[in-house]
Protein backbone atom coordinates (compact mmCIF):
# COMPACT_ATOMS: atom_id res chain seq x y z
CA UNK A 1 0.00 0.00 0.00
CA UNK A 2 1.40 3.38 -1.02
CA UNK A 3 1.78 5.56 2.07
CA UNK A 4 0.65 8.73 0.28
CA UNK A 5 -3.12 9.05 -0.18
CA UNK A 6 -4.53 9.30 -3.70
CA UNK A 7 -5.94 12.73 -2.85
CA UNK A 8 -2.57 14.08 -1.69
CA UNK A 9 -1.07 13.29 -5.09
CA UNK A 10 -3.88 14.88 -7.13
CA UNK A 11 -3.36 18.37 -8.51
CA UNK A 12 -5.92 21.18 -8.13
CA UNK A 13 -8.52 19.08 -6.33
CA UNK A 14 -10.81 21.52 -4.49
CA UNK A 15 -13.62 19.02 -3.94
CA UNK A 16 -15.44 19.40 -0.60
CA UNK A 17 -15.26 15.68 0.15
CA UNK A 18 -11.84 14.65 -1.12
CA UNK A 19 -9.92 17.75 -2.11
CA UNK A 20 -6.59 18.17 -0.38
CA UNK A 21 -6.78 21.78 -1.62
CA UNK A 22 -10.01 22.41 0.33
CA UNK A 23 -9.17 22.99 4.01
CA UNK A 24 -12.89 23.24 4.90
CA UNK A 25 -13.81 19.87 3.35
CA UNK A 26 -13.97 16.33 4.70
CA UNK A 27 -10.37 15.59 3.69
CA UNK A 28 -10.93 11.85 3.13
CA UNK A 29 -7.83 9.82 2.26
CA UNK A 30 -7.84 6.72 0.04
CA UNK A 31 -5.22 3.99 -0.42
CA UNK A 32 -4.87 0.70 -2.29
CA UNK A 33 -5.35 -2.53 -0.37
CA UNK A 34 -4.78 -5.20 -3.00
CA UNK A 35 -7.44 -4.87 -5.70
CA UNK A 36 -9.62 -2.65 -3.53
CA UNK A 37 -9.24 0.84 -2.18
CA UNK A 38 -9.77 1.72 1.46
CA UNK A 39 -10.53 4.90 3.35
CA UNK A 40 -10.98 5.44 7.07
CA UNK A 41 -12.49 8.74 8.15
CA UNK A 42 -13.61 10.03 11.54
CA UNK A 43 -16.74 12.20 11.48
CA UNK A 44 -17.19 15.11 13.86
CA UNK A 45 -20.27 15.88 15.95
CA UNK A 46 -21.39 18.52 13.43
CA UNK A 47 -21.64 15.82 10.70
CA UNK A 48 -24.81 14.50 12.42
CA UNK A 49 -28.18 14.14 10.75
CA UNK A 50 -31.46 14.91 12.55
CA UNK A 51 -30.72 12.54 15.43
CA UNK A 52 -27.50 13.45 17.27
CA UNK A 53 -24.76 10.90 16.85
CA UNK A 54 -25.97 9.62 13.47
CA UNK A 55 -24.01 10.50 10.34
CA UNK A 56 -25.86 12.65 7.79
CA UNK A 57 -26.89 10.67 4.69
CA UNK A 58 -25.61 13.32 2.32
CA UNK A 59 -22.17 13.06 3.87
CA UNK A 60 -22.31 9.28 3.51
CA UNK A 61 -23.15 9.73 -0.18
CA UNK A 62 -20.32 12.28 -0.58
CA UNK A 63 -17.75 9.94 0.95
CA UNK A 64 -18.87 7.06 -1.30
CA UNK A 65 -18.75 9.35 -4.34
CA UNK A 66 -15.38 10.90 -3.56
CA UNK A 67 -13.67 7.68 -2.49
CA UNK A 68 -14.91 5.94 -5.64
CA UNK A 69 -13.97 8.77 -8.04
CA UNK A 70 -10.48 8.97 -6.55
CA UNK A 71 -10.17 5.19 -6.91
CA UNK A 72 -11.11 5.46 -10.61
CA UNK A 73 -8.45 8.16 -11.06
CA UNK A 74 -5.83 6.05 -9.27
CA UNK A 75 -6.76 2.99 -11.35
CA UNK A 76 -6.48 4.92 -14.62
CA UNK A 77 -3.01 6.14 -13.68
CA UNK A 78 -2.01 2.60 -12.73
CA UNK A 79 -3.32 1.27 -16.07
CA UNK A 80 -1.08 3.80 -17.85
CA UNK A 81 1.91 2.81 -15.73
CA UNK A 82 2.35 6.14 -14.01
CA UNK A 83 1.84 7.85 -10.68
CA UNK A 84 -1.15 9.97 -9.72
CA UNK A 85 -0.40 13.64 -10.29
CA UNK A 86 1.83 13.15 -13.34
CA UNK A 87 1.05 14.88 -16.61
CA UNK A 88 -1.14 14.68 -18.50
CA UNK A 89 -3.77 14.95 -15.79
CA UNK A 90 -6.35 12.18 -15.63
CA UNK A 91 -9.69 13.22 -14.18
CA UNK A 92 -13.08 11.60 -13.68
CA UNK A 93 -16.50 13.06 -12.83
CA UNK A 94 -19.56 11.39 -11.39
CA UNK A 95 -21.87 10.01 -14.08
CA UNK A 96 -24.22 8.48 -11.55
CA UNK A 97 -24.36 7.67 -7.86
CA UNK A 98 -26.73 5.22 -6.23
CA UNK A 99 -26.72 4.75 -2.47
CA UNK A 100 -28.64 2.23 -0.37
CA UNK A 101 -28.77 2.99 3.34
CA UNK A 102 -28.97 -0.17 5.44
CA UNK A 103 -28.82 1.18 9.00
CA UNK A 104 -27.91 4.38 10.84
CA UNK A 105 -24.19 5.17 10.79
CA UNK A 106 -22.98 6.24 14.24
CA UNK A 107 -20.39 9.00 14.37
CA UNK A 108 -18.75 7.66 17.53
CA UNK A 109 -16.20 5.57 15.64
CA UNK A 110 -14.38 5.71 12.34
CA UNK A 111 -16.20 5.22 9.05
CA UNK A 112 -14.50 2.66 6.80
CA UNK A 113 -15.05 2.70 3.05
CA UNK A 114 -13.96 -0.06 0.71
CA UNK A 115 -14.37 0.27 -3.07
CA UNK A 116 -13.77 -2.17 -5.88
CA UNK A 117 -14.00 -1.80 -9.63
CA UNK A 118 -16.76 -3.86 -11.20
CA UNK A 119 -16.45 -2.61 -14.80
CA UNK A 120 -13.81 -0.67 -16.71
CA UNK A 121 -13.90 0.77 -20.22
CA UNK A 122 -11.87 3.49 -21.90
CA UNK A 123 -14.33 6.21 -20.85
CA UNK A 124 -15.96 4.94 -17.68
CA UNK A 125 -15.28 2.97 -14.54
CA UNK A 126 -18.04 1.44 -12.41
CA UNK A 127 -17.32 0.93 -8.73
CA UNK A 128 -19.06 -0.67 -5.79
CA UNK A 129 -18.41 0.86 -2.39
CA UNK A 130 -19.28 -0.35 1.10
CA UNK A 131 -19.52 1.83 4.22
CA UNK A 132 -18.83 0.07 7.52
CA UNK A 133 -19.03 1.52 11.03
CA UNK A 134 -18.34 -0.57 14.11
CA UNK A 135 -18.08 -3.74 12.06
CA UNK A 136 -21.56 -3.32 10.52
CA UNK A 137 -22.29 -2.40 6.92
CA UNK A 138 -24.35 0.79 7.05
CA UNK A 139 -24.56 1.73 3.36
CA UNK A 140 -23.53 0.55 -0.08
CA UNK A 141 -23.12 2.56 -3.23
CA UNK A 142 -22.48 2.23 -6.92
CA UNK A 143 -20.65 4.98 -8.76
CA UNK A 144 -20.25 5.39 -12.49
CA UNK A 145 -17.11 7.46 -12.96
CA UNK A 146 -16.76 9.11 -16.38
CA UNK A 147 -13.38 10.20 -17.71
CA UNK A 148 -13.35 13.89 -18.60
CA UNK A 149 -10.73 15.99 -20.39
CA UNK A 150 -8.07 17.71 -18.26
CA UNK A 151 -9.56 21.08 -19.34
CA UNK A 152 -12.61 20.18 -17.24
CA UNK A 153 -10.59 21.25 -14.19
CA UNK A 154 -10.46 24.78 -15.57
CA UNK A 155 -14.23 25.08 -16.09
Amino acid sequence: MNETAFQDRMQRNHCWGCGASNPDGLQIKSYWDGDESVCTWQPKDYHSAGPPGVLNGGIIASTIDCHSICTAIADAHHAEGRDIGTEPVIWYATGSLQVSYKRPSPITGPVSLRARITERTERKTVLSCSVVVGGEECAVGEVVAVRVPAEWLDA
